[in-house]
């Protein structure tokens, strides 16, 4: 069987669970070739689980000048992502990258362009398009059959992380750092699946709360108004404060309802459109006629692996990308029109001013302070959230 000689880029959480993917034999067709991180602790940790003949590079650099690869997978702070992924494409290699694609749009446009040029296989790890749920989602709003969107509401809450989370890294909820906080962390992959399955909207406004629920610079709680083509709606309310949390998707179509919520997909469908409705009956209080059911899916949610064994066909078969590296953009895209919107107390209309962004995110991280990290190393095998 040909194999895919990859090097993975950090090896803290996600890339340590990668690297674990690798060597169990559940991503047949990639093979991992060489590791790098600038931690001693995560280096000797990657040796003890894979040994000695894995190579070990406290560099990027060194790994990419001193290994044999086929591809790189980076997983590193995500200021980080662009100016490596736009390196690993120079040298001729394909890229895997952990979301987000990076911190502000113009990086990553930058990545994209690179991408494009290469003409090597460029992917991003989101995950969740492996999703049945979701994967059903975007089928019935884009397969017609529901009618045009009329609402979007998506709370998400149950991202809850303790004061010991943020601690654990220095680079942790600082701008200088990370770029941000519950919008770069753990909500690319909803912003994500909200354009995939919904499009991108026109304008967004968004209230957000820094550092309320913890002593961090970054936001952990946001609530923004989406709108999109059409005047169709939206609300996206997120936060790392609340537990319990919720997870509740809601799209309202012309013909229905879909609920993503308790790991279970619910479609209430209508008779008839709302329009038709209308449009024939008489009587004030009456509604249309309903059903509810239960969409049939084919349940696999495949995750991590699922992303790699697709890239890996991508590579070597040319199979289409579930999720293309030049898609990162648009999440990103609505979390720093969030960002912008909150700061500038005022609606962004999309595509968003760039350099605008990047100037206000750059005064914020002109001031950042970096905190004092947890001195003890985190087994990756620990945790599989950033």
């Amino acid at each position: 069987m040909q194999k895919i000689k990859m090097g993975i880029l950090g090896v803290g959480n996600m890339g340590g669970e990668h690297l674990k993917s690798l060597l169990n034999g559940s991503v047949p067709e990639i093979e991992a070739t060489a590791v790098a991180d600038i931690n001693p602790a995560r280096l000797k940790w990657a040796r003890e689980l894979a040994g000695e003949n894995l190579p070990c590079f406290d560099s990027a650099e060194a790994m990419l000048e001193g290994a044999r690869l086929d591809a790189l997978l980076i997983a590193v702070p995500h200021y980080d992502h662009p100016r490596f992924a736009i390196e690993a494409l120079r040298r001729g290699l394909h890229v895997m990258t952990e979301k987000p694609a990076g911190v502000f749009t113009r990086q990553v446009r930058e990545m994209n362009e690179a991408a494009a040029r290469s003409g090597r296989v460029f992917g991003i790890m989101y995950n969740q398009r492996t999703n049945h749920i979701y994967r059903k989602m975007r089928e019935l709003v884009q397969g017609g059959g529901l009618g045009r969107l009329r609402r979007v509401n998506w709370v998400i809450t149950n991202w809850f992380r303790s004061r010991a989370y943020y601690d654990s890294g220095a680079w942790r909820a600082t701008w200088s750092g990370e770029g941000g906080g519950v919008l770069l962390n753990q909500c690319p992959h909803n912003l994500d699946l909200l354009q995939w399955i919904c499009g991108m909207p026109e304008k967004v406004y968004a209230s957000m709360r820094f550092g309320q629920w913890h002593d961090i610079e970054v936001e952990d709680d946001v609530s923004a108004l989406l709108t999109f083509p059409g005047g169709v709606s939206g609300v996206f309310v997120t936060s790392t404060g609340d537990y319990p949390g919720s997870n509740r998707f809601e799209l309202t179509l012309d013909r229905g309802k879909l609920v993503a919520e308790e790991n279970k997909l619910t479609l209430w469908e209508l008779d008839e459109s709302i329009a038709a409705f209308n449009a024939h009956n008489d009587v004030p209080f009456n509604t249309p006629g309903l059903k509810e059911l239960t969409p049939d899916t084919d349940g696999l949610s495949e995750q991590h692996v699922g992303i790699l064994n697709n890239f890996a066909a991508a590579v070597l078969r040319g199979a289409p990308l579930l999720a293309p590296g030049g898609e990162g953009i648009n999440g990103l895209t609505l979390s720093n029109a969030m960002h912008l919107s909150s700061w500038l107390g005022k609606e962004i209309a999309l595509p968003l001013d760039e350099a605008l962004y990047e100037a206000e995110l750059m005064r914020r991280v002109a001031g950042s302070k970096r905190k004092e990290a947890n001195s003890v190393f985190v087994d990756p095998s620990s945790s599989y959230n950033n």
